[in-house]
């Protein structure tokens, strides 16, 4: 990052990124020092999962990312370049939307929850974790494709994918961290302990406990068996527990979910025929 952006990054539109905490962050974590050491001492826990189970061979490459510096009240993710070994993960949500409300359900019109309700904390719990594992689940399932990548576009985009679901784990891992206590830093830690696949402590979902040894099976994976993402995405855009929502304008239109910026969920295929304005896509 540049010196004038190393500290926080800011215009009358976006919202202000701190970069001087240890963790990068829109969300004024130094006014919460416990939920900051928290954060603090899974930190490192996550940076040896990520030298373990990250992009096999690629640690130290210099492969140029972009990372969202701002987050613009409508929801688009303002964009900087960082090479990989640099790369800063860190917790960016979009403003809060004043005056939201539940839009479906039992609750419909009732104001959106900004604390947990009691009837439904392990309800919600399940579902952020649920959420929340299939993200590193990803990274291991995707760590050697590097080596075999049929070109520099797909191998950027891989890694793109990769840091991007380091990401989304980052946001899961805050919630369960903010607003679940005890039971929440223990199923943060537990996120980093299972493994793609491994027999004794394997990811939640069968899914991603399938291998994908090349490009082709990455390709049907994307293209057929992880279509659910964009389900998931959409109904927790709708969710009545307010804090779980705002995780998802970085790559969400809240007017027309499912994502139309170019993500993990849309696969490694050629998207020449589009163009980038300000991390959206279109013809």
């Amino acid at each position: 990052m540049s010196e004038e952006n190393s500290e926080a990054i800011r215009s009358d539109a976006f919202v202000e990124v701190s970069y001087a905490d240890s963790i990068p962050n829109n969300v004024n974590l130094s006014s919460d020092k416990q939920l900051l050491r928290a954060l603090d001492e899974w930190h490192p826990n996550y940076l040896e999962w990520w030298k373990d189970m990250g992009p096999e061979g690629f640690q130290n490459a210099d492969v140029y990312l972009r990372t969202a510096v701002g987050v613009d009240p409508s929801g688009w993710a303002k964009f900087g370049h960082v090479k990989m070994p640099d790369y800063r993960w860190g917790i960016l949500l979009a403003p809060k939307e004043e005056g939201r409300t539940i839009p479906c359900g039992r609750h419909k019109g009732e104001p959106a929850w900004q604390e947990v309700p009691g009837e439904y904390r392990s309800l919600l719990r399940r579902l952020i974790v649920v959420q929340g594992d299939t993200e590193p689940a990803s990274v291991e399932q995707q760590r050697f494709l590097g080596a075999t990548a049929p070109s520099l576009y797909d191998m950027r985009n891989l890694f793109q994918v990769n840091v991007e679901e380091g990401r989304h784990l980052w946001a899961m891992v805050y919630l369960l961290v903010k607003h679940f206590g005890r039971d929440g830093r223990e199923e943060a830690q537990a996120l980093l302990e299972r493994r793609s696949g491994q027999v004794d402590n394997p990811r939640i979902l069968g899914a991603f406990n399938e291998r994908t040894p090349d490009w082709l099976s990455f390709f049907m994976f994307t293209y057929f068996t992880d279509r659910d993402g964009k389900m998931q995405l959409a109904a927790l855009a709708q969710s009545g527990f307010d804090p779980l929502e705002p995780q998802l304008p970085l790559h969400v239109d809240r007017r027309s979910a499912p994502p139309v910026c170019w993500r993990d969920r849309c696969g490694p295929h050629d998207r020449s025929h589009l163009q980038c304005d300000e991390g959206r896509w279109h013809q």
